[in-house]
This record gives C-alpha cells, sequence and structure tokens, in this order.
C-alpha cells in the first residue's frame, strides 16, 4: 500500500509499518483521516516514528484546519516531537492560528524557551502574560473528576441577587424545596445538612438552576441539565456584559456557546477542546492553557476567578426555581 489507509491513529504508530508506507512512497502528508499522517504523528505517536515521517514530508509544514504538525505537537505539549520537527526544519514562528505560531504559544508553555529566542514582536502581551499566570491556579481551583451532564453560565460584572433578578427566579430554602418536591425527610435515606443539597439531583428539575457569587461575577450551576446554557438564560444574564455556557453532554462532550450584551454570538463551541481555525486569538491561547478543563475554560473566558469548585458542583449560594417559558426560543429576548 502506498497511502495512510488502515494505519491506527492513536495507538501510537506501529513503527516498521510506517517505515514500510514510507518505503512504498507515502508521503506524510496525505491526509490521515481528519489531518495529514504527520499532523497525527507529531501530536500521538513517538519521535522516532516522527522522525521517520518529517525525513519524507514533501512539506515539514504542511497545513491542515490551519496549523502545521509542529503547531500541534507543541498544543499538545508533545516537546519531544516538536524538537524533532523542528531540527527537521519545521518553522516555529511561521504565523498561524490568529497569530499564534507555534514558538508564541509556546511561550505560554512550560518550556518558553522551547525553540530559543523568539523573534521581536512575538511576545505576549501583558494581558496574555496574566492569563498564563492565571491558568495554574485555576486549573487546580477547578479541578472535577466528574461534571458529565453539568449545566453551567459564567456571567462577568454581575452578582446572585442581580442574575435572579433578571432571571425572574424565585429563591428557595431546604424547606421549601422539600415541600415543592413533596419530599418526606424522614423516608429520605440521606437528607443531609443544610449544607448538604446532592439529593436535589434526584429531581431532574430543569426549572431548578444554582447561583453562585465568585470573584468577577456569578455563575449559574445545574449539576443535572442543560437549562443554564440555554440561549435565553444566556442573552438575559449577558445584558451589558459577556456570559459563557457550558453543558457537558454525556454523549456527545462539551458544548459552549458565547453570549454578549442580549445576544448569543457563538454556538456550538467545545471548551476545553482542540481550536479550530476561525477560533479567536483568546479562544486558541485558552485551549492551551485549559486543554481537556471545560468548566475552568469557561469561566476564564469570561474573567471569573472563582476560589474552588462550588460554583460547578454544589451547594450552590441560592437555589432558584425559574419561571415556566421557552429558553430555547432564537429571537432576541
Amino acid at each position: 500500500m502506498t497511502g495512510w489507509d488502515g494505519v491506527q491513529l492513536w495507538d501510537g504508530g506501529d513503527e516498521d509499518e510506517v517505515r514500510a508506507r514510507l518505503a512504498a512512497g507515502a508521503d506524510p502528508c496525505m491526509p490521515l483521516g481528519h489531518d495529514s499522517a504527520l499532523h497525527v504523528a507529531a501530536e500521538h505517536w513517538s519521535p522516532a516514528v516522527v522522525a521517520a515521517m518529517a525525513a519524507a514530508a514533501s512539506d515539514v509544514d504542511c497545513l491542515s484546519d490551519g496549523r502545521s504538525p509542529l503547531w500541534l505537537a507543541v498544543h499538545g505539549r508533545r516537546h519531544d516531537n516538536a524538537r524533532v520537527l523542528a531540527a527537521a526544519g519545521a518553522d516555529p514562528w511561521q504565523p498561524m492560528m490568529a497569530g499564534w505560531s507555534p514558538g508564541r504559544l509556546s511561550l505560554a508553555g512550560p518550556e518558553p524557551d522551547l525553540f530559543g529566542t523568539a523573534p521581536a514582536g512575538v511576545e505576549l502581551s501583558p494581558a496574555e502574560r496574566e492569563a498564563v499566570a492565571l491558568a495554574g491556579e485555576l486549573g487546580d481551583r477547578l479541578q472535577v473528576d466528574h461534571y458529565d451532564g453539568t449545566g453551567l453560565l459564567c456571567v462577568a460584572e454581575i452578582d446572585a441577587t442581580e442574575a435572579i433578578r433578571r432571571l425572574d427566579g424565585t429563591p428557595m430554602t431546604e424547606d421549601e424545596l422539600l415541600a415543592h418536591y413533596d419530599i418526606d425527610v424522614d423516608e429520605d435515606p440521606d437528607p443531609g445538612d443544610e449544607h448538604d443539597w446532592v439529593w436535589l439531583s434526584e429531581m431532574n428539575d430543569l426549572l431548578l438552576v444554582g447561583v453562585t457569587d465568585v470573584p468577577g461575577g456569578c455563575v449559574i450551576t445545574q449539576p443535572w441539565g442543560y437549562q443554564p446554557q440555554t440561549p435565553v438564560v444566556g442573552r438575559l444574564l449577558s445584558v451589558g456584559t459577556i456570559a459563557y455556557g457550558l453543558y457537558a453532554n454525556p454523549k456527545s462532550g462539551n458544548q459552549g456557546s458565547t453570549h454578549r450584551d442580549g445576544e448569543t454570538i457563538g454556538w456550538d463551541l467545545h471548551p476545553g477542546g482542540a481550536p479550530w481555525s476561525a477560533d479567536t486569538s483568546q479562544m486558541i491561547l485558552l485551549s492551551y492553557l485549559y486543554r481537556s478543563q471545560a468548566p475552568a475554560y469557561s469561566c476564564a473566558f469570561v474573567g471569573l476567578r472563582p476560589v474552588d469548585a462550588r460554583c460547578i458542583t454544589g451547594p450552590a449560594d441560592h437555589w432558584v426555581l425559574l419561571p415556566e417559558r421557552d429558553y430555547w426560543a432564537s429571537n432576541a429576548v
């Protein structure tokens, strides 16, 4: 076979198989799934495989979805492969991905000297340096082992009281919720104390959300559903500010949305996932800093700085019943 059909994508690559394909004339820049074979190797395979493929590549800097194999190696923190590609002639400073060349992206990572001294004019801005400094701290604070099924809306510059007012919600005490859902505490095997609301998840009520104040704004949460990131909630709470919604869909993965000044401006986004060529400079940086950390990405996007993960997992500062309405309405509110 002269192409890459049948080569395994994610198991690290069979070096003997790779060398056989190369000997048969396979170009590593040919497609292997969504990306070229060299792109896949840069992020997932060993340096030995990458070196063999780079030596045979028609263009070691071939682009797929706007980024080179070297860029993927840096973004995936495969610095071993990044060094191999650079030694094979890949250009660390070739502009791509909203201005984030592989080398400039590396300046935001754990090895800012990965490619030696950066050329003049590619240094990080003060805001970008601040984002990098915050990332490790925020990522640690918001590390959550399991959040599948959780919905969030991170809102800048308004507090929980204002969020509840905008939503026309009704704050509920524990006793009121027990009565509302007709729960007999004597029959509840683990009712908990006034700070333990785990039993609420059993209600599975999409009209019940948590609202928690955090530094920089507030977070709307629903550990069992998508309601916080529905379009109407996002538009109501983003008037005069910005909000980022997340639903950790157990079936299809993390889904994000952005809302600014009462309008939904982004939908079907992928917080914590791989960036796309159409992403903004901010989104690309955050995708690198918060890889596989969707809740932290969502908070960082709007400038929130929670002190712990309670705003994600609960118990919230306030549990609020929302009024009945079409929360998926597409018209402006």
